[in-house]
């Protein structure tokens, strides 16, 4: 009989970079327990989703075309990267090469092969601080040293950002969501962007954009994306989990031909392709006028969503605590009272029925975050959205 290998053992063997998880992620991805409302996924809400739009599409492909189920070449099916190109002309005005766009299996994909393409162990990456959860296990799990530049209320402190470039700091890239940004909601004016790019530029330093909530404003568009001002530096992460459904797990890259064609080499070693079938389906979808219908019914669902949450937050929250109000997207940033950790009070919060993500995992500073929290209002119902809050604001007094 073969001795059996101790699980002590195996654990030796595994790589480093798989101790970079959060436990975070596997939390808000978990089903929730019943009786807990939870404030803590960015979870598109279902209603959203155009299900029958889908089917008939589905069983069109099938019956004209089965091999829309083959493999597709690594940058994406043909058709689908021209619909793509044209719609991002007619959204950004500006129209990439083909050399300059690649399929990806949703915006996390396009951060991993950034990652793949640029980075080194040790290598800097400069995020805002606080920033996505995942985008911050992405960089960590490719060896890469995180740096946080602060937020304000108009996002990134791009002063400060400057003033650390100039005194000898040489990131890889600048990772940013200019727009509603997860987890704070906020967005970045235009002259910050100016100057963002301006910056990054005199010092040779790309920038990796991740627009995931770009569509997803509830009043007047945001300021032209980074990669229409300044497509010679910037790298544009997109993703169709949003605006059309995640669980197709498609998205986009979009940058200087030098990147996008590394990225797309490092794409040969991982999936190889994105998910073809899915692409024809969206291709169909959008060329039928899909999103033109669709996405100003979910930016007047999702305002609706933010609404409700921020009348809750005003009727029932203690006095001290403070929010963010977004403009967009499906989070905003809850700053507690001093002396209350979101993170230590979860617990309970959990035991009253009502959860969160604590601020602390989206920094990398130890200490930092402690007590803020991001609050989701895309998922729950507006009716739970309130009894969330309500439940929210006893567990806060009674630690205050």
């Amino acid at each position: 009989m073969a001795a059996e290998v101790s699980t002590t053992t195996l654990s030796g063997l595994l790589a480093a970079r798989t101790r970079s998880g959060s436990a975070e992620v596997a939390t808000i991805l978990a089903p929730t327990p019943p009786g807990v409302l939870s404030l803590a996924g960015g979870f598109p809400h279902p209603g959203t989703f155009p299900s029958d739009e889908v089917a008939a599409i589905t069983a069109q492909l099938l019956a004209d075309e089965p091999a829309a189920l083959q493999y597709t070449p690594s940058d994406g099916v043909p058709s689908f990267t021209a619909f793509l190109s044209e719609r991002m002309e007619r959204l950004d005005g500006r129209r990439p090469g083909r050399d300059e766009l690649l399929i990806t299996s949703g915006g996390m994909d396009s951060l991993a092969l950034a990652c793949l393409s640029l980075v080194e162990p040790g290598d800097v990456v400069v995020v805002e601080a606080p920033t996505y959860l995942g985008a911050l296990m992405a960089f960590a799990a490719h060896g890469a040293t995180i740096v946080g530049i602060p937020v304000d209320s108009d996002g990134m402190r791009v002063d400060d950002l400057a003033r650390r470039l100039d005194a000898g700091l040489r990131p890889k890239f600048v990772y940013t969501i200019p727009e509603f940004q997860n987890p704070t909601g906020l967005t970045l004016p235009l002259e910050r962007r100016e100057a963002l790019i301006e910056t990054c530029r005199r010092h040779g330093v790309p920038i990796l954009e991740d627009v995931a909530y770009r569509e997803i404003a509830f009043g007047a568009a945001p300021p032209p994306s980074l990669w229409s001002l300044a497509p010679d530096v910037v790298v544009q992460a997109g993703t169709f989990s949003k605006i059309f459904a995640p669980g197709l797990r498609l998205g986009w890259a979009v940058g200087p031909a030098e990147i996008v064609g590394a990225m797309a080499a490092a794409k040969q070693t991982t999936d190889q392709c994105a998910n073809g079938f899915g692409q024809r389906i969206i291709e169909a979808y959008g060329r039928g006028g899909g999103f033109d219908r669709r996405i100003p019914r979910s930016q007047a669902f999702y305002a609706a969503q933010w609404a409700a949450l921020e009348a809750a937050l005003e009727r029932h929250l203690p006095e001290g605590c403070s929010w963010s109000r977004p403009g967009g997207g499906f989070f905003a940033w809850l700053t507690l009272p001093p002396g209350i950790d979101a993170g230590a009070i979860r617990p309970a919060a959990l035991e009253a029925g009502v959860t969160y993500v604590p601020g602390h995992a989206f920094h990398t500073e130890p200490g930092a975050g402690t007590n803020e929290l991001r609050l989701s209002f895309s998922y729950l119902e507006a009716a739970d959205l309130e009894r969330a809050v309500e439940r929210l604001a006893g567990v806060l007094r009674d630690h205050r």
